[in-house]
């Protein structure tokens, strides 16, 4: 028998039991491991369907949960993937745009364009608030009420015709994208085993690494249109809003709050979904009641500021991807669309190394800071390439350039073991909120580092990158592994030989799975951190 399934067997016969806290420290004898008692409200949103429906559905067999976890990844996985691919497309539509006649037609410099990249990002840090109705409403509500303005923010892109324009656009759909990955992420939390959240990490951000690839076939293909009255960037607006439109509507129809209203799961599925997360977790599902004292754990947890730190660092290199094109045509002798061929050959080449990524933490547990050191390597060589080469050796800098684009698998790993090394969903919640907000700032620098007097080589720009992005960032990942490791070795030595507690829930004292009672990982002892 599996320890997976074990533990499942264990929150089985734990759940359902009814009476007075004293009949259920008599029935476990482990009061110390049983005494922490919350307030029902105070526990996770899946435990009245628990109570209606876990003593009916019994232990999850081996073969089962194999087909359980296969079914939930091939639809969680690929829903999740679709919008964030569109979240990216909607943000470097304008980069794609400016090998149109964006620019002529708007008004812009290329200081002008760093500006309204860096006023997305001021969106982005403002949109940081609407992480408060991620707490108080349903995921899929709140995931359907952005899509739809993501949409409606991309068609208003054809009503630009001045710089001013383009940056209020700019600034409302980054206020408007803000919340979208935390809240994606909140759904793998839900569905995805720590496991399996870890390995399919690189291949959910594959999704906005590989996004030139097909926007790259939809400009390359815009660009063959000569006879529309209508200007080419609007045409590209246009046909990226409509496939904004399509993932709204998908969204609306599919998309879950929590596995208990998930469409595509039966009741017995959904027990074994909330079981299997719990038990991997030890951290629960969704919880809508804002809790002061884990806020205020987010903000005293050292582990916090450091993921804070590493994002901002690591995001100093998040304006290349919108450079990029731009780099590409001042390279010289270099058309339009080959420009977007070869964006869609460094998209290629980012989802190869995502799926690799993939594939390596599937099979190679605890190893997310040793592998955000491994893949960062590439785009350190390519920074130091891209900043040393001679100018007239055209070929080797593209490739140095596009060796430097898979920083986004550093980045996403350490945003999945961001969320996964802590528990209790407020501490979640607020650690998203300062990582998404050092993120935003280090975004809000980078444009502004790539200074149209620095032309053609940027070289500042390119050792900013080198040293604080692909150098001291990694740095900070080893750091984060050798305390969470620490409190490990001190919780493993500690460990009592039951995970129970009670949640009082009219007068009556349910004895239940520690996950349940939506402790922080400070407070649940029982919590493993995953390395």
């Amino acid at each position: 028998m599996s320890s997976e399934t074990s533990s499942v067997e264990r929150s089985n016969s734990t759940l359902p039991v009814k009476g007075t806290a004293q009949e259920s420290v008599q029935s476990s004898g482990t009061i110390d491991a049983i005494g922490k008692v919350i307030n029902s409200r105070d526990a996770d949103v899946t435990l009245q369907f628990l109570r209606e429906h876990d003593s009916q559905v019994p232990p999850i067999t081996p073969e089962q949960e194999r087909k359980l976890s296969r079914k939930v990844i091939w639809i969680i996985l690929p829903m999740v993937m679709f919008i964030n691919t569109i979240i990216y497309a909607d943000k470097i539509a304008m980069s794609f745009a400016a090998i149109f006649t964006f620019f002529d037609d708007t008004g812009l410099t290329k200081n002008k364009y760093n500006n309204a990249n860096t006023l997305f990002y001021v969106g982005f840090v403002l949109g940081q608030g609407n992480l408060y109705f991620l707490q108080k409403r349903p995921v899929g509500q709140v995931m359907t009420i952005i899509t739809f303005l993501w949409c409606l923010i991309m068609f208003l892109h054809c009503a630009i015709y001045n710089p001013s324009g383009v940056y209020a656009i700019r600034f409302f759909l980054g206020f408007c994208e803000a919340i979208g990955v935390p809240a994606l992420n909140i759904t793998m939390n839900q569905f995805l085993t720590a496991e399996e959240k870890a390995a399919t990490a690189p291949i959910f951000f594959a999704s906005c690494m590989g996004v030139t690839v097909p926007v790259g076939f939809i400009a390359y293909g815009t660009l063959q249109i000569t006879t529309s009255s209508i200007p080419t960037w609007k045409i590209f607006s246009i046909l990226i809003g409509s496939l904004s439109f399509l993932v709204s509507l998908m969204v609306l129809i599919l998309y879950p709050n929590n596995p208990t209203d998930a469409k595509f799961l039966n009741t017995e599925e959904k027990v074994w979904v909330i079981r299997r997360v719990q038990n991997s977790t030890q951290s629960s599902i969704e919880q809508k009641r804002f809790k002061k004292s884990q806020f205020r754990e987010a903000i005293r947890d050292p582990i916090t500021w450091l993921f804070a730190f590493f994002f901002l660092l690591q995001q100093l290199t998040n304006n290349l991807p919108y450079q990029q094109n731009m780099l590409f045509h001042s390279m010289g002798g270099i058309s339009n669309l080959d420009t977007t061929l070869v964006s869609v050959a460094s998209g290629c080449y980012d989802v190869l190394c995502a799926i690799l990524a993939s594939g390596w933490l599937h099979y190679h547990k605890n190893t997310t800071a040793f592998s955000v050191v491994f893949w960062t390597l590439p785009s350190f060589v390519g920074s130091i390439g891209s900043l040393t080469l001679s100018w007239d050796k055209k070929i080797a800098l593209l490739a140095m350039i596009c060796l430097a684009t898979p920083f986004g698998i550093p980045w996403i790993m350490m945003f999945s073991w961001n969320i996964t090394s802590c528990s209790g969903y407020t501490k979640k919640l607020t650690r998203s909120a300062i990582v998404m907000l050092f993120h935003s700032i280090g975004n809000i620098i980078s444009p502004q580092m790539w200074q149209q007097k620095d032309a053609p080589r940027y070289r500042p720009a390119w050792l900013v990158q080198t040293i604080c992005s692909f150098f001291i960032a990694p740095i900070l990942a080893l750091v984060i592994r050798h305390i969470l490791k620490k409190r490990n070795d001190e919780r493993i030595a500690a460990s009592k030989s039951e995970e129970l507690g009670f949640v009082e829930q009219d007068g009556e004292k349910l004895k239940v799975n520690m996950a349940m009672l939506d402790l922080t990982d400070l407070e649940n002892k029982y919590f493993i951190y995953p390395l």
